[in-house]
């Protein structure tokens, strides 16, 4: 049997965006004795992370966890308020937002596809006023719910989720606002309720520090109302099971506990007042970004998001020259330096990779993850106009963390 064990000594830096480095503070947590899932132990447990998951997702409404990946939450959201051959509108930003349409087509619902034309669509947000303008040409209200991503993590671009509300109350149209935040959530700020949202999508393994294996719908009355009439078939994704037996803290099937007690402890690390609380955690994330594109910019290359007011908080796609293959240089970097860095998905593939600075991460864990790269830049041919890694050491040197202040304080 091969070894498990194939990292060499030291910690491998794990800068995809996405799974995130889980914190030992939630590892241990997740070590603990599996409890049984009917007991009262359990429903103490089940309430806890409900209404912790609330707060994160900033809502007064239900939110339903699955034990599924971000692409079970996709289903779920789509087959709880639609009826097959119902029209959808998606906005294409990257990858994820295609293969949500791609599935929506495969659920037999009919998918119309918003976007700029080319690669100019994945380096932008959401262009909030096309989307009116098809709402508004939509006079039989024949669309039933409008879909966007949030954060695009295959282009580090994050859209603009309250124009998108704007643009459908603009146009006076009813069709329910569906957001995937899956690598936004809890890292780049999000309001479900404020911004209108109708469901929310989101997993468990980007900005809530957690592995793989659970993930989320946030729901709105109007959604919930809508589901009471949707006719796509559904059992085990259908909410108003789990919506019933959670007012208990259960589940009509078996939970994943153990990932119940890492998002317990996760929902306590981002929610801490002490530390500030979900804005401190925007702004750390902010702040990580801005360093590590000033380095791409010293570097004299390319940022894959095109337009600086929507630039990703968690992640930063790095544009290679002409002839430069971005996967040679992932591996370089990967082999040399035992770092990980994202690969360009669909129609950026080859073209760019991506650097995670989400979750669990600090200053230096950037700073030798920046290093990794400059180093697999110039071993690949790449030629750089200056150093990165001392532009993002000047950046992180001269604009401190909020709470290292407090503590010089």
């Amino acid at each position: 049997m091969p070894t498990l064990d194939f990292h060499p000594t030291g910690r491998h830096f794990l800068q995809i965006p996405g799974p995130s480095p889980v914190p030992d503070r939630i590892l241990r947590a997740m070590s603990y004795p599996t409890i049984d899932h009917r007991g009262p132990e359990f429903g103490a447990l089940g309430v806890r992370v409900l209404k912790g998951i609330a707060q994160i997702f900033q809502t007064k409404h239900p939110v339903i966890i699955y034990p599924a990946s971000g692409t079970g939450a996709w289903e779920a959201a789509l087959t709880n308020v639609t009826s097959p051959g119902d029209h959808v509108l998606m906005y294409e930003t990257g990858h994820f937002a295609s293969l949500w349409q791609k599935m929506a087509t495969r659920l037999g619902l009919k998918t119309e596809f918003l976007g700029l034309p080319g690669m100019e669509g994945w380096r932008r947000g959401v262009q909030a006023h096309m989307i009116e303008e098809r709402l508004k040409a939509d006079t039989q209200h024949a669309i039933k719910a409008v879909c966007v991503v949030h954060n695009e993590t295959s282009t580090g671009v994050t859209s603009n989720i309250l124009a998108v509300r704007r643009a459908i109350d603009a146009a006076k149209h009813p069709a329910l606002l569906m957001v995937d935040s899956i690598s936004g959530l809890a890292s780049a700020d999000y309001r479900h309720d404020e911004w209108g949202v109708d469901v929310t999508i989101s997993g468990s393994q980007k900005g809530l520090m957690l592995p793989p294996g659970i993930s989320f719908n946030a729901v709105s009355p109007k959604a919930i109302e809508a589901s009471k009439t949707a006719k796509m078939p559904k059992a085990f994704w259908a909410w108003d099971e789990i919506i019933e037996m959670n007012k208990g803290g259960y589940w009509p099937y078996t939970p994943s506990t153990n990932l119940l007690y890492g998002l317990a402890e996760a929902c306590d690390m981002l929610l801490a007042p002490e530390h500030g609380g979900l804005p401190a955690v925007f702004a750390r994330h902010q702040r990580w970004g801005e360093g590590v594109r000033a380095a791409v910019r010293a570097w004299g290359l390319d940022i894959q998001c095109a337009d600086p007011t929507v630039y990703s908080p968690v992640l930063t796609g790095v544009m290679m020259p002409e002839g430069i293959d971005a996967d040679a240089v992932r591996r370089v970097i990967y082999e040399r330096f035992d770092c990980s860095l994202g690969t360009g998905l669909g129609k950026a593939k080859g073209k760019m990779f991506r650097i995670g600075h989400l979750g669990d991460c600090n200053d230096l864990t950037l700073m030798a993850a920046l290093s990794g790269c400059e180093m697999g830049l110039k071993l690949s041919g790449v030629k750089l106009a200056a150093s990165g890694v001392a532009a993002a050491m000047d950046f992180f040197a001269s604009h401190p963390a909020p709470q290292l202040l407090q503590k010089a304080a």
